[in-house]
């Protein structure tokens, strides 16, 4: 008797703490690149699907380090599933076109939330810069 009030009280206890952002949910997070390219004669820019493009996130609000990757398909779509509830950093790097800074990468940054459990969050369309 004492093992299965100790195991139930164990159950108990294991489910009552807080669960962070990150892995284990059953949530997802979804969103799609497209990269513009620029031609100089003539000057014209086209935009298209960014396809196999790194696409990081970040768990919480806290968090400075990169807790996952993933690129996107050949239609410029990716989805990071698997999530709980919680608050979370989508970013991608792009060229940076400000003369100062030409040639480097800079990074958008997407903050989102999962405020319920079994739900997709659907981002917005980014555009990343590739000249």
């Amino acid at each position: 008797m004492k093992k299965v009030l100790f195991g139930l009280g164990f159950l108990i206890l294991l489910g009552s703490c807080k669960k962070e952002a990150g892995e284990g949910g059953n949530s997802a997070i979804q969103g799609k690149i497209l990269e513009r390219r620029y031609t100089v004669f003539p000057s014209i820019f086209t935009d298209k699907p960014a396809r196999d493009k790194d696409v990081f996130i970040i768990y919480g609000d806290d968090n400075t380090s990169i807790d996952d990757r993933t690129r996107t398909s050949f239609d410029g779509t990716y989805k990071f599933e698997f999530l709980r509830k919680g608050k979370y950093k989508i970013f991608v790097y792009t060229e940076d076109t400000v003369l100062t800074n030409f040639g480097n990468d800079k990074e958008i940054i997407i903050q989102t939330e999962i405020t319920k459990n079994r739900s997709e969050v659907n981002l917005p369309t980014v555009t990343t810069v590739n000249l």
